[in-house]
């Protein structure tokens, strides 16, 4: 695999500094907000991206609602993506399926 990705459970915003610091470019949320209580939103960790100088893009899903246009945006947005990228969900299961996906549909460039 050429890509440098890190694929991971839920993060916070006081860890988007660290994430940053550690050379990540990207970060990819396949969470959608309210999950469960407590959950940091999206926006948390848009604002604390911003802040940190990275890239953020939300492409999220229910974990059994993954469809095509989720794999396509997701792919459509890592393929212009700077490098390194960590994608994150609850668990990373959901994440690993979706990179899964566009990689095995063939969209993903090398």
């Amino acid at each position: 695999m050429s890509h440098e990705i890190s694929i991971t459970g839920q993060i916070t915003p006081d860890q988007v500094p660290m994430i940053a610091e550690n050379g990540f470019k990207t970060i990819i949320n396949n969470r959608p907000d309210g999950e469960e209580s407590g959950q940091p939103t999206s926006a948390d960790i848009a604002t604390a991206a911003e802040k940190a100088g990275l890239v953020y893009k939300e492409i999220s899903f229910a974990g059994s609602e993954l469809n095509q246009t989720h794999v396509e945006d997701f792919a459509d947005f890592f393929n212009q993506a700077e490098q390194p990228i960590l994608i994150y969900c609850r668990t990373g299961a959901r994440s690993t399926g979706i990179y899964e996906a566009a990689k095995n549909m063939d969209l993903l460039d090398d």
